[in-house]
């Protein structure tokens, strides 16, 4: 019989996500047949599934720990905020609607049928299922119509195995109190508890956990130190653009600004870990940097929201004028969007039927479609004449005098565009500098040394293997694998 176990937060941000890929990793080196699964997710981060359709990209980062292609049924449900009260629906990988936040918790104890179905499928196929929960169970204002934490272990009748994060502080108050707030119902499907992110000598925490185990009557299954491995991982949510950025002297600057929806940002982990590159996000409220090199405008869930946001911020006035002093440009999916003349939505896919101009640095302009397009898909750079793979997750089709000089041909298809000079560049291809081979061409074009012994993907396997090592020596894995049902 499948078993599975459930890894639920007392909060957001405990570490669930990086937890479940460490297990799925352990769990494969013990020789089980294992998968990842989580119910519900809100991010807007996403993957492109290699047979269709889109899952966040922290189940697609298991999926991986555990020697699989990413699937949709490792996450049949996933929101895409686009406002503050509303969210794309995706199910089963493909985009349903736009919803309001009251509308959609109103309803959404009608997708537990497609996240059971999900379930069912990979629990006929895999010997041990690791599912994570969202947000926390002790959210109780919530539980009447959940179905991404108790609502769905109660329903599938998983145990949980609950993660407090230790340095946020108050671990104990966290987890005794979600335990208070619970239903005994729900108490009950808590078999143990984890403590996550400790700082030092983890025995100087004993007699917490004592406290807990003697208030909760929960076993505890570890204390997992705090793992730098996990800083080295593809970023999952928004959370993780608060990370300092790493400065190096005299390298090639590169800025970001963190739109307001900014989505699918991992495509810069990889330039993260070149030595010759500076790279720094900013905030809200901060002028980009004038001695920057590269300004970067990643994707976003909403080209027209953002656009709209960064005038308000002022970093329209910044690119522009970093681009009149000479300086490079790339746009990623919506970022290439922003880049032209017009974005024209007159049927409202992105908000509201509206038209709004452009930055204006490149001879095109973009129409918002009814149709997303969600694949892997791999070419060669135009430019630079080298492979490059990826993958797209976009609406609108982008046309123009610029894109008549492409920035990649992918599938045999003209992908992004050039500006006449060169240094303004957008594309839709996702996970571009992932390829090393690119990457490295990409930046020496404007005048970086790169470290031709990167293999990006080799640094994800080994910060993976990194993080199971520390998880599986902090952890009693025999016992919390045997609490799988």
């Amino acid at each position: 019989m499948t078993k599975a176990l459930m890894l639920q937060g007392t909060g957001s941000d405990v570490g669930k996500s990086v937890l479940t890929a460490a297990l799925c990793r352990i769990a494969r080196r013990h020789g089980i047949k294992v998968a990842p699964f989580k119910p519900q997710n809100m991010s807007n981060n996403a993957a492109a599934c290699p047979g269709g359709g889109e899952i966040g990209r922290a189940q697609a980062l298991q999926a991986r720990a555990a020697g699989l292609a990413p699937h949709t049924d490792m996450n049949p449900v996933l929101l895409k905020p686009e406002t503050d009260r509303a969210a794309q629906v995706v199910v089963y990988g493909r985009a349903l609607t736009t919803m309001q936040a009251a509308d959609y918790m109103a309803n959404r104890d009608q997708l537990m049928g497609a996240v059971m179905e999900s379930f069912d499928r990979l629990r006929a196929e895999y010997d041990l299922i690791l599912v994570e929960g969202a947000g926390s169970p002790a959210e109780v204002n919530l539980r009447d119509r959940d179905i991404a934490n108790m609502g769905f272990a109660t329903k599938a009748n998983v145990p949980v195995c609950l993660i407090g994060d230790i340095d946020k502080g108050g671990v104990i108050a966290s987890l005794v109190g979600t335990q208070s707030v619970l239903s005994s119902e729900d108490a009950g499907m808590i078999k143990g508890f984890i403590i996550n992110k400790f700082r030092g000598d983890p025995r100087l925490f004993d007699e917490g956990v004592t406290y807990i185990e003697q208030r909760t009557d929960w076993p505890c299954l570890g204390v997992i130190p705090w793992l730098s491995a996990t800083a080295r991982l593809p970023a999952e949510d928004a959370v993780s653009l608060q990370r300092p950025s790493r400065a190096s002297s005299g390298a090639l600057k590169i800025a970001a600004p963190m739109l307001s929806r900014i989505a699918n940002f991992d495509d810069a982990d990889p330039l993260r870990l070149e030595p010759s590159v500076a790279f720094e996000w900013i905030p809200p409220g901060q002028a980009l940097p004038r001695d920057a090199d590269l300004i970067i405008l990643f994707g976003t869930k909403s080209t027209l929201g953002d656009l709209e946001f960064l005038r308000q911020q002022g970093w329209d006035h910044d690119i522009l004028a970093h681009a009149r002093a000479g300086g490079a440009v790339l746009g990623i999916c919506g970022g290439y969007q922003m880049l032209g003349r017009t974005v024209l939505d007159l049927d409202g896919h992105d908000g509201m039927p509206c038209q709004m101009k452009g930055l204006g640095l490149q001879e095109v302009g973009t129409r918002m479609t009814g149709n997303k397009r969600v694949v892997e898909t791999d070419g060669r750079s135009v430019e630079l004449d080298v492979p490059v793979t990826g993958y797209e997750i976009h609406t609108g089709e982008t046309n123009g005098p610029d894109a008549e000089r492409p920035f990649a041909t992918l599938a045999g298809q003209a992908d992004g565009a050039r500006s006449a000079n060169g240094r303004i560049q957008g594309t839709y291809l996702h996970g571009a500098f992932a390829s090393d081979d690119f990457r490295r061409a990409w930046l020496r074009r404007l005048g970086a040394e790169t470290d031709d012994t990167l293999d990006y993907d080799a640094a994800v396997e080994q910060a993976l293997d990194a993080l199971a090592d520390g998880v599986e020596a902090a952890l009693n894995i025999e016992a919390l694998f045997a609490l799988a049902d």
